[in-house]
């Protein structure tokens, strides 16, 4: 191709990709941006190479949603989940900017480099629901932000928060954001309950709830019925310590 040539299509590539977020290489092809032309853009200054097949236009800036749509849009199950979805959501902390985002995905996935070394996060592949659960239900956009990234609805961000407690959640926080989720729709949540698979978030989610006088502690406690068990369930945790969660 021609110097001329190269140029017209990064002028196009300038004027028209979308900023804020990264371009792989099957975007760039439809600017008609070949491998071997992203390469030398690449050594010529005009892109930035963010890894093998991702490329940035020099001079932008990344945007955390439009990382976190195109990583959505690629990492299968990859979605904003536990403290964060519910923060985001209203309920518990407001998030200060540098906070951690807590980010959720399949098993096998992992996050890119480039990703991780702008955003402050942590990235959790844990299967907290059966098979028998749409592995979509309860992720959807933010209703201010239509074309963002699935986000945990406030019901299934709860039982992902409260997975972590001990591990990467601090216990006093969480039943202190979890007292704050008086509205959650108990439908959605006991289809959640029925599904979870991990003793703890099921225990935690039922015992706090009796404790913390929540409008649908009633309805949890039938959700979860037979799968808890009957005696107190104790387990060590993060730091030492024990964790017991009473019947």
């Amino acid at each position: 191709m021609s110097r001329s040539g190269s140029t017209s299509i990064i002028k196009r590539l300038q004027i028209s990709a979308p900023r804020g977020r990264p371009l792989d290489s099957s975007q760039l092809a439809g600017y008609g941006v070949s491998t071997d032309l992203a390469h030398f853009y690449a050594k010529s200054g005009w892109l930035e190479r963010l890894a093998r097949g991702t490329y940035m236009l020099a001079g932008d800036r990344l945007d955390r949603e439009g990382c976190l749509q195109f990583l959505a849009e690629r990492m299968p199950g990859f979605h904003v989940g536990g403290k964060t979805a519910l923060a985001w959501q209203g309920i518990g902390h407001n998030l200060p900017a540098k906070e951690t985002l807590t980010l959720w995905g399949e098993k096998n996935n992992r996050l890119p480099g480039w990703f991780s070394e702008r955003f402050s996060c942590r990235f959790t592949v844990r299967q907290l629901f059966s098979g028998n659960l749409d592995s979509e239900f309860g992720l959807k956009p933010l209703p201010e932000s239509p074309g963002g990234p699935p986000v945990s609805v406030p019901e299934r961000a709860l039982l992902e928060m409260l997975s972590e407690v001990g591990v990467d959640q601090e216990i006093e926080e969480a039943r202190l954001i979890m007292e704050g989720a008086r509205s959650l729709r108990r439908e959605v949540l006991g289809e959640l309950l029925q599904a979870c698979k991990q003793q703890k978030a099921l225990r935690l989610c039922v015992a706090w709830a009796k404790e913390l006088s929540l409008p649908w502690a009633a309805e949890a406690r039938q959700a979860a019925a037979g799968r808890t068990g009957p005696g107190r369930w104790v387990s060590r945790i993060k730091g030492g310590r024990t964790l017991i969660v009473k019947p």
